[in-house]
Parts: structure tokens; sequence; C-alpha cells
């Protein structure tokens, strides 16, 4: 069975975008491959400066990625600072990369231009040895991910490439896959930017644990344009065509049948806010009744570390004796 690794930053609470994007493919997904999800809390120590705040996100997303529907059962669930594996293959991943491979990851040319004036975390910069760590301790087949983070994809099968040419056939080459098309999420109020849990004004966002009446309010204020038929055009119709968007992926039809029903702005807003309340209640009954049972969340999360502990604990082996460091045994 195809092998398949998607991974998450304990960074920022998780938005309507994430979910309908991203998530709910997660889900969908889990019965079709062998599916390993890692909750990267290491990476999120490039942006955290203070204490009490990695362990916290760390657990509250766990709860929403067992409340949106993995099944730890079947999902490996796992967390990336409790596989030791992770910062050990890391090291040896630093080691094959090259200082100029790594500076012209644009990635890092971005992140690192915004904090200018700012602490830039020498992690920014060695961000891809550790990712392709990740990825290649679990011998993944396939990483879906967008256009954004293709240059992480390219960099980790380099990365492998060398190694295997240097030490030997060790590990499983990746390859990039285009993820199953989710919804495409825009801010409410800027229907041309992506959801996106960085802006400064959330007015826009919608929180998979917003309360209904502050769903109802964001709806009711999002973007649409000075023209008053309803009909899915992203270039003429940025703003309502989001609203179709969303309220078509709460309701399983398409954005060209949705509008169909629909002549006013407002009674298209009412909708959307209607579904995405109705979809979202029972992940949020979940999701609070995990987190008041942190015994049952731990266990689950345990459960998930047992296993990717098991397939990464053989890799870093198979690793270490293809480089031909002395045994400890």
């Amino acid at each position: 069975m195809t092998r398949v690794l998607s991974c998450i930053q304990p960074t920022g609470d998780v938005h309507l975008g994430n979910y309908l994007g991203a998530l709910r493919n997660w889900v969908s997904g889990q019965d079709k491959a062998d599916v390993f999800h890692g909750i990267v809390d290491l990476h999120a120590l490039t942006v955290t400066e203070k204490s009490d705040i990695i362990g916290a996100n760390t657990l509250q997303l766990a709860a929403m990625l067992f409340a949106v529907g993995l099944n730890p059962d079947v999902a490996t669930v796992f967390v990336q600072s409790h596989i030791a594996e992770h910062s050990q293959l890391g090291w040896i991943m630093e080691c094959t990369v090259s200082f100029g491979e790594l500076s012209r990851m644009t990635q890092f040319k971005d992140k690192s231009a915004k904090r200018e004036a700012e602490f830039v975390s020498a992690g920014l910069f060695t961000y891809p040895a550790l990712q392709a760590a990740d990825i290649l301790l679990y011998d993944a087949n396939e990483v879906p991910v967008g256009d954004d983070q293709r240059q992480h994809i390219e960099i980790t099968r380099d990365i492998a490439i060398r190694f295997n040419h240097r030490f030997g056939d060790t590990f499983v080459i990746p390859k990039a896959v285009t993820p199953t098309s989710g919804a495409r999420v825009m801010d409410l109020q800027n229907p041309t930017a992506k959801m996106s849990k960085s802006v400064d004004d959330d007015s826009g966002v919608i929180y998979l644990l917003d309360d209904p009446s502050k769903i109802e309010k964001k709806f009711k204020r999002a973007v649409t344009d000075s023209e008053t038929d309803v009909v899915f055009d992203r270039e003429r119709k940025p703003g309502v065509a989001n609203l179709l968007e969303i309220l078509s992926a709460a309701t399983n039809t398409t954005p060209q049948k949705t509008a169909e029903n629909y002549t006013r702005y407002g009674d298209l807003k009412s909708a959307s806010a209607e579904a995405v309340i109705a979809m979202l209640a029972p992940i949020q009954k979940r999701y609070h009744d995990l987190l008041s049972d942190r015994a049952e969340l731990m266990r689950l999360i345990h459960k998930g570390n047992e296993r990717a502990q098991a397939v990464a604990s053989v890799t870093l082996a198979r690793a270490q004796k293809s480089i031909g460091f002395l045994s400890s045994k």
C-alpha cells in the first residue's frame, strides 16, 4: 500500500480553509493509503519565543485532528518531538545537504526578509534538512503539497539520492503529489487572498472553534460586490464565488449548482453561515470532549507515537548502518 505523509505545525488555530482545503481530504484519504500525519512541533520553534505555548498548541491540534475525523486505529497521528529519530536523522540530513542548496530555498528568503529587523532563527535556514528527515524516516512514497512546498520535496529527493549514492541504497525516494482538490477558501474580507491564520485582521477568517454567533457575524460582513446577481465567477465576482465555494463544500454540491438557488447576497450569506455552523457543530463537540478527557487524548497520541516510532527507529538504524557508525551493541 502506498505510504503518504502529511504534516502540520501547531502554530495558531485551525481555520475553515485548513479544514476544507486539506484536513477533510486527510480524513477521506485515510482508508485509501497508509497515512502518517505528524504534528511538527520542532518546526514551530522557528517562530516561538515564549514558554508554555508549543505544548498547549500541540495538544489542541491533536484534539482537532481526531475531532475532524482522523481514526487513530487507521491513521498514524504522531508528535514530532516525541520521536527522537527526527532530530537524530535531521543532523545527518544537515550533513548531506549543501549550504548553497539551503541558500536557494525560496521560503527562507521570503520569511527572513519579512523579519529583517527581528530575530531570524538559524532553524529557518536548516528547516529543509529536518523536513527531509520527517519524510524519509517513514519511507513515504508520496507527500501531498501545494506549489509553495514543492521546492522542499525536491531538496528532500536530492538529499536522499545523494545519501544513497554515497552510502548505499537506504532511503525511499518520495515524490510530491498534488493533493485531492479541496475547496479554495478565501478570506471573507479579502476574497482575492487565501484564508490565513497569520493575517493582522482575522475578521474574514472562520476558525473551527468560532461560536455560531461569531460565524454568523463574519459571514454577514463578507465582502461581495456592487452588482446583485449570484453567479460563480472567480474573476469577476471573487467574494460571491468564495461564498458559493464554501457553501457547496459544506453541502457536498458544486458552486455552479448552488448559485442556482440564490438571487440575493443576504440569503447566500445566511445560508453559508448556517451550513458552516451545522458542519462544525459535531467537530466542536468532539474536540471539547477530547480536551476534557486528557488521559484519553494522550492515549490516542501515544498510540500514534508508538506506531511512528516503530517505523522511524528501523529507518534511522538502516541509515546509521549504511554510514558505518560504531554499533552500541
